[in-house]
């Protein structure tokens, strides 16, 4: 009985002991992804492969579409999910002000294009005509100013009159006078012809007004935001009537180009000599099964090493590591979520 017994438990610790060497053989395949500090290993498959974390992203990237202005915003054309294409609105600004910057310099536009015109064409002949009845108008009234001075004059000699009367009618014809002056200078100016430099200063002053015009067309122009990709919108980050601000704090929307999808993923420095662009990748997503694969190959791997991009929140992760950015491009067809992640591998020869 009590061999038996012996029997029984001796079979019992290397049933254990079977167990526990097994479950550390088998440990540091099934944590691979979970820290990207892992080293080369055997594929499933029995391939060789470089593991590492990653995470989804599209072939553009994503885009933060902000404004280049300060305002508040007049709408927001697009919802998350909506697909849009390269030029089309997303959002807009309210521009009023803007709007009448632009109309005013349109006008400012035509005025002095008319004054172009008319210092090239001159006077009209109506202005000529009524010019010379100023002068003649004048010229009568100094001759009949001349006339009552001298008649003035005369009675003061005689006696009839006083001085005062004699310096009114010397007042009223040196005005006479300087009006004659006058208008006979404004109709040499309508008879003149058009001086150069008036000219030259008119014409520099009409493209001062294109620019502003110009100016205040692109201002205008940056108050409607448009997409600069064909793509999706991944998501809405502001919506109608809140403030934008100029300082890329808080884009309006996201987009990326999801009809091509990669993996951004962290390779340990102790396994970048063991990677190259074009061979062949892939991923698994443990939220579709932990034997689906996702295929791609590698077609860029970053030049500098830095901090890790993606962390896997498992208690024993590592973050003091140095990983090196590389890019998997998934084959065409395969659909993930944008900003999933997933364990990457990397194929060996």
């Amino acid at each position: 009985m009590k061999l038996s017994r012996s029997i029984f438990v001796t079979g019992a610790a290397v049933a254990i002991a079977a167990a526990g060497a097994a479950w550390f053989l088998a440990g540091p395949q099934t944590t691979l992804a979970k820290d990207s500090a892992t080293p080369a290993v055997e594929a499933a498959a029995g391939q060789s492969a470089v593991a590492g974390a990653g995470r989804i992203e599209p072939a553009s990237e994503e885009i933060r579409i902000g404004s280049e202005l300060d305002g508040r915003l007049k709408r927001v054309a697009v919802e998350e999910g909506d697909r849009v294409q390269a030029g089309q609105v997303v959002a807009e600004l309210e521009n009023g002000d803007y709007i009448a910057r632009v109309s005013l310099a349109k006008a400012n536009i035509a005025q002095q294009e008319s004054l172009i015109e008319r210092l090239v064409n001159g006077s009209r002949k109506q202005e000529r005509s009524e010019s010379s009845a100023a002068v003649r108008e004048a010229q009568a009234v100094v001759d009949n100013a001349r006339v009552e001075r001298d008649r003035r004059r005369t009675l003061l000699e005689r006696g009839a009159i006083s001085r005062t009367e004699l310096d009114t009618a010397e007042r009223e014809f040196r005005v006479a006078q300087a009006r004659l002056e006058a208008v006979e200078e404004r109709r040499a100016l309508v008879d003149d012809q058009t001086r150069p430099e008036d000219l030259t200063r008119a014409r520099a002053e009409l493209d001062a007004a294109r620019a502003r015009l110009y100016e205040s067309e692109a201002m205008l122009a940056k108050t409607i935001i448009r997409s600069p990709i064909a793509g999706t919108v991944l998501r809405k980050k502001l919506k109608t009537g809140e403030s934008v601000s100029n300082n890329g704090s808080s884009p309006i929307v996201t987009l990326g180009d999801t009809s091509r999808l990669r993996v951004r993923m962290d390779v340990d420095e102790n396994d970048i000599a063991r990677i190259a662009v074009g061979r062949s990748a892939w991923v698994i997503a443990p939220a579709y099964g932990a034997t689906r694969k996702f295929t791609g190959k590698v077609v860029e791997i970053g030049q500098a090493l830095g901090r890790k991009n993606v962390r896997t929140d498992e208690p024993t992760e590592r973050v003091d590591v140095k990983i090196l950015e590389t890019l998997i491009e998934l084959d065409p067809g395969q659909t993930l979520p944008v900003g999933l992640r997933v364990d990457a591998y990397i194929a060996q020869k």
